[in-house]
């Protein structure tokens, strides 16, 4: 019997290093004669367009090392995890069948959970969905909320009265089951062979990393990448609209936000969601840890898995 190719996953917050490691680590195996390629697990990259605030592999680096599930969609289209979980599992699996190891690379634990664990989802159906958003649209996230509570408190208790998007979910799976289960299933891992490394660093230099790099995006051209996409329909896509750095340009360009304030709400926002990814994944204990600063942290999981490593 072949043994099993194993599927790499990496994981970490923002702005720790996660892509560069996955192309360092796919380089360094394909030069030893085993090839690998990137499955991406970030619910922004798959946007087209999306480019400077999603820090998205340049063209050089995508075409260094072929990266799945990036600019696959347009920004009006709404990515649910679902979706994703079918299209990351199939992309494992047709690189296993040809020989390739799997670089599974993101920051959320959500998407990689679905991906690589027994995780189920609820059936949807367009109708009840699109009743619920209207109702959304029509009477905001708050009053919406309190339907929510009303229907079913523990699933209120669960989400935020400011994120729409998850109590429009949550009242349509509501009325199509009778029920919601906010809780996370427990972690057993649905795909075979998988090996999950996560890369650490204190915060301080989190958060040097993230005021870094959101100072960069602006030098890149974030505002008017913004721009562009806001002609495009960026305000409809209710996935894209709220990825970090956009939301907070569009406010920008909406007037509700100075330039100076958007910049700093990208900065603080993202450090926020950055705290919020440590403390997802540090509840799951498959996850071997390396530093974010290891220059050989590639050799360290090459050697780890018994895949060609140093000469």
């Amino acid at each position: 019997m072949v043994a099993q190719l194993p599927l790499i996953v990496l994981i970490g917050p923002t702005a720790s290093g996660k892509s560069a490691l996955a192309i360092r680590l796919a380089t360094l195996l394909a030069g030893r004669g085993q090839p690998a390629e990137i499955v991406n697990a970030d619910s922004m990259l798959v946007y087209r367009g999306m480019d400077i605030g999603t820090a998205k592999p340049t063209a050089a680096e995508l075409a260094a090392v072929r990266h799945h599930l990036v600019d696959i969609m347009d920004i009006t289209e709404a990515a649910s995890v679902a979706e994703f979980q079918s299209m990351a599992r199939a992309a494992i699996d047709r690189l296993r069948g040809q020989g390739v190891v799997p670089i599974l690379v993101g920051g959320s634990s959500l998407y990689i959970r679905a991906i690589v664990d027994r995780f189920d989802f609820p059936g949807t159906d367009p109708v009840v969905r699109q009743k619920w958003q209207d109702e959304l649209d029509r009477i905001g996230a708050p009053a919406l909320h309190q339907v929510l509570a009303e229907r079913h408190p523990s699933a209120a208790e669960s989400i935020l009265p400011g994120n729409g998007r998850r109590i429009v979910r949550a009242l349509e799976v509501i009325e199509l089951t009778g029920d919601f289960n906010p809780q996370l299933p427990e972690p057993v891992y649905a795909l075979d062979e998988v090996h999950q490394f996560g890369l650490h660093l204190d915060r301080a230099e989190m958060d040097a990393r993230i005021a870094a790099r959101v100072d960069q995006m602006w030098a890149d051209g974030l505002v008017d990448e913004v721009r562009d996409l806001a002609a495009r329909g960026l305000r409809e896509g209710l996935t894209a609209s709220r990825g970090l750095g956009y939301q907070q340009v569009l406010a920008y360009l909406g007037g509700e936000l100075s330039e100076a304030e958007a910049r700093q709400a990208t900065i603080d926002g993202t450090r926020r969601f950055a705290r919020k990814q440590l403390g997802w994944f540090a509840r799951d204990p498959r996850i071997t840890w390396l530093s974010a600063a290891d220059p050989h942290a590639d050799e360290t999981i090459a050697g780890h898995l018994g895949l060609p490593a140093g000469k």
